[in-house]
């Protein structure tokens, strides 16, 4: 970075993160090669560089169960969605997170992005015995207080607790509308209030993602050296390639499920894409998508809205993908198995894991450790892809945005907006 381009920035907040994270990688390079030579006679001084990493890794797990019940309820309370569009709607993005996360799993079955650098598993870890109980699983729905979940970071007794509420919620409130009562808006300006009260704390966390990288890169280092660094690099081709996969199934539902082109979907959809990398910030580029869909592309109104506007709040299938592979990668780096019902369960819980991911910058890494937990892999282990996940949470922002508007175009069907279209006629 050049002279003139610090005198931008007049304080470290100001700089962006993606390069906080870069300088903090470079710095902790170097101080891991220096502290190499003592990591064998004092281990305790280098352990100690983890601290920072631990307690922001505690943190994420801490608002991960809060953030997936109140974006769940905020959803549920503030989204219009329509009795039949809703259905289909609820299909699409069921169909489209549930392809994402099988094409995941699959690219790293295939690739074994882990297989190329390998670390010590954990005496704690669980992965390689825990066994998938279809029964007690469908037992362990029920928690046995509601705030159990919330304790125990249990992802799919959460997901029932806040469906079941959401749903009743949001009974409550048409009725309420129907016979002209407001008494539902206590509860949905609370919800919202506290949403957007976790959704600040994250961004405190997330401004710290830079230190914990420090510290976990020049512990790994010192111990390790480059060689679980290796596998980083492989993980990241191979996220890559899932991600391009799901590109490509987008572009075919598009193709054969609506009357919008393929060329015509990417050229429209460039600016909105574009957005999405550059920002990482699914929430800050929905506008922008529900105006390509409406201005570009030429969807009806009610389908961009449905898909830009209440499906980016469910659909987060870029997400999903990554918290799978990343699960995949944790226990091939640990040379640990996870069978094919471990996998199921992975699958399970990516799904309603990414329905609570917040469309912010970093917010994955939240919801993984649910993610992680479901199967016994340790969860500070997240801290490798912490020094990556910057680049990655772009990709797979894009890919949810791409997904947003895939949606809207299969809502819009075969047949173009005649308006649209004679509109089109005049201008030329």
């Amino acid at each position: 970075m050049t002279k003139v381009n610090l005198k931008k920035y007049k304080s470290w907040k100001q700089i962006p993160l993606a390069v906080q994270i870069v300088i903090a990688i470079i710095l902790a390079v170097i101080l891991g090669s220096l502290l190499g030579g003592i990591s064998a006679t004092n281990p305790d001084l280098i352990n100690h560089l983890a601290i920072p990493c631990n307690l922001i890794l505690k943190a994420l797990r801490a608002l991960a169960t809060p953030l997936i019940m109140l974006a769940v309820l905020h959803a549920f309370l503030t989204a219009e969605i329509p009795g039949k569009s809703g259905r289909r709607l609820s299909v699409l993005l069921f169909t489209n997170t549930t392809v994402a996360i099988l094409i995941g799993l699959f690219v790293a079955n295939v690739l074994k992005p882990g297989a190329w650098g390998r670390l010590a598993a954990p005496l704690s870890s669980e992965a390689s015995t825990k066994t998938f109980d279809p029964w007690g699983l469908l037992q362990d729905i029920v928690p046995e207080s509601i705030l159990k979940p919330l304790v125990d970071n249990n992802v799919i007794q959460l997901i029932f607790i806040a469906l079941a509420f959401g749903i009743v919620l949001r009974s409550l409130k048409t009725q309420q509308i129907s016979e002209d009562k407001t008494d539902y808006l206590a509860i949905e300006k609370v919800i919202t209030i506290l949403f957007e009260a976790v959704i600040r704390i994250l961004h405190w966390v997330i401004a710290l993602v830079p230190l914990a990288v420090f510290g976990i890169v020049a512990k790994t280092v010192a111990f390790h050296g480059f060689e679980p660094f290796k596998a980083l690099g492989a993980f990241i081709i191979s996220v890559l390639l899932a991600l391009c996969l799901q590109a490509g199934y987008y572009l075919l539902r598009v193709k054969f499920g609506s009357w919008v082109t393929p060329t015509s979907f990417l050229a429209g959809g460039s600016e909105a894409l574009l957005t999405a990398f550059s920002t990482a910030s699914s929430t800050a580029t929905t506008p922008i998508t529900f105006e390509v869909l409406l201005e570009k592309i030429g969807l009806r109104e009610s389908s961009a809205s449905l898909g830009a506007l209440v499906g980016s709040n469910f659909n987060n299938d870029g997400t999903a993908l990554y918290e799978a592979m990343s699960a995949l990668f944790i226990a091939q780096v640990l040379d640990l198995h996870l069978s094919l019902v471990q996998q199921f369960i992975v699958i399970l819980t990516s799904i309603f894991a990414s329905v609570g991911a917040a469309g912010i910058p970093e917010a994955g890494l939240v919801t993984m450790t649910l993610v992680f937990t479901s199967v016994g892999l340790p969860t500070q282990y997240i801290a490798l892809l912490v020094t990556v996940d910057w680049f990655l949470d772009r990709c797979r922002t894009a890919i949810n945005v791409m997904g947003d508007m895939t949606v809207s175009c299969l809502l819009d069907g075969k047949q173009r907006r005649v308006e649209y279209a004679n509109k089109q006629i005049v201008d030329i």
